[in-house]
């Protein structure tokens, strides 16, 4: 059964997505991130330049065939021909349709109000098929100031 996973109280979620993937990467992990457009685009700009010295390899899932098959993070807004089965990392506001077929899957929640309701949502329909869900607040390891 697919593993379930919701990193609550990100300050910046497309932040905290980026370090993620490059642990994700660093660990041998492959990864399909899933969103909006928008929010793909972002990640994208964000992925070439959260970090001077670390490089997360990554392409739009209508990439060229030969680099969506050695990229080891694919941007997709949808899941349905992804090569990648591993890990699923959501940052859209819904449970995505097919997500069953990944080893993982990831949520991201930020710390806005709207963004936390529509999590709520995404929980209530992972429980609601059976899914054990492991919850990961981000706020319990913020460094001390």
């Amino acid at each position: 059964m697919t593993e379930v996973a919701f990193h609550f109280n990100a300050p910046d979620s497309l932040a905290y997505a980026c370090r993620l993937l490059r642990k994700a990467v660093g660990g041998g992990a492959k990864v399909v991130v899933t969103g909006s457009t928008e929010t793909l685009q972002e990640l994208d700009g964000l992925l070439w330049t959260f970090s001077a010295t670390d490089f997360v390899p990554h392409c739009m899932a209508d990439s060229e065939t030969h680099l969506v098959a050695a990229s080891p993070v694919i941007l997709s807004t949808s899941i349905a021909a992804v090569p990648h089965q591993q890990v699923l990392l959501n940052l859209g506001g819904f449970v995505p349709e097919g997500f069953d077929r990944f080893d993982r899957v990831i949520e991201i929640v930020g710390q806005e109000a709207q963004e936390r309701q529509l999590a709520r949502a995404r929980w209530k329909q992972y429980t609601d098929r059976a899914y054990t869900i492991t919850r990961h607040d981000l706020t319990l390891k913020a460094p001390a100031q």
